[in-house]
């Protein structure tokens, strides 16, 4: 197989892949929004009640159509000011951003459980971030602040699930030993070897998938620090 060959090959198989990878929306890498699926098992329907112009982007510059009062939409995302939606405005379906007083739901605390949704969500995003675990969060949360946990403990009764997630951290320790040059007398550091060594541990207890409590060894971080954050919020519908 000749060389052109090779190459013609190689490109046709990257756009093949190119085709087949999914298109992620660009509102994916924006940090100040929540997507309300994956927080919610049923999806959220909200009934127009005064008319509103629908944007395609979250600072309302670019209009798509409006939203008639009575109309209902379902709710994808959401920032502290705009929601996005999915309505059929003009008969056709047009996704945006819309200001939150357009809507009303048959939740009546709807808008205070929409607001510490986002309120915890900004939260836990950044504890994940700085990779630390708080009371309050799920197991998922968890596991994407610490990773996988080295030691688990799980306990299931009628009541529900409960049990433990052991975090240990391990740091590779250098070790050297001092040797004598024969030939000119000097003293130098050798490598001799290295050791895993326990830094800090790290307990998470659970109840239905929601920690607890949290135990903490002494690490650089100081013991004592333990965050709180409210539980996932459920919504009445």
């Amino acid at each position: 197989m000749n060389k052109e060959v090779l190459v013609s090959m190689l490109l046709l198989s990257l756009v093949l892949v190119a085709k087949s990878a999914p298109k992620r929306s660009l509102l994916d890498d924006d940090p100040n929004v929540i997507y309300l699926e994956e927080h919610v098992e049923k999806a959220v329907e909200l009934l127009v009640i005064k008319e509103a112009q629908v944007f395609s982007d979250k600072e309302g510059k670019r209009p798509l159509g409006k939203l008639v009062k009575d109309q209902k939409v379902i709710l994808q995302a959401m920032t502290d000011r705009a929601y996005r939606v999915s309505a059929m405005t003009a008969g056709n379906k047009v996704t945006g951003w819309v200001a939150p007083w357009a809507f009303a739901s048959k939740d009546p605390e709807f808008v205070e459980n929409l607001k510490n949704l986002y309120e915890r969500q900004m939260e836990v995003a950044k504890l994940v971030a700085e990779h630390r675990a708080a009371i309050g969060m799920t197991l998922e949360e968890a596991g994407r602040a610490l990773g996988a946990p080295n030691k688990t403990k799980v306990r299931q009764t009628a009541k529900g699930r409960s049990g433990s997630w052991e975090f240990v951290d391990i740091e590779e320790v250098r070790h050297y030993t001092y040797v004598r040059d024969p030939v000119s007398g000097n003293t130098f550091r050798q490598f001799s070897h290295s050791t895993q060594e326990e830094r800090g541990k790290t307990v998470i207890e659970f109840e239905n998938d929601v920690v607890t409590a949290i135990e903490q060894t002494e690490t650089d971080d100081g013991v004592g620090k333990v965050r709180i954050v409210i539980p996932p919020v459920v919504f009445a519908w």
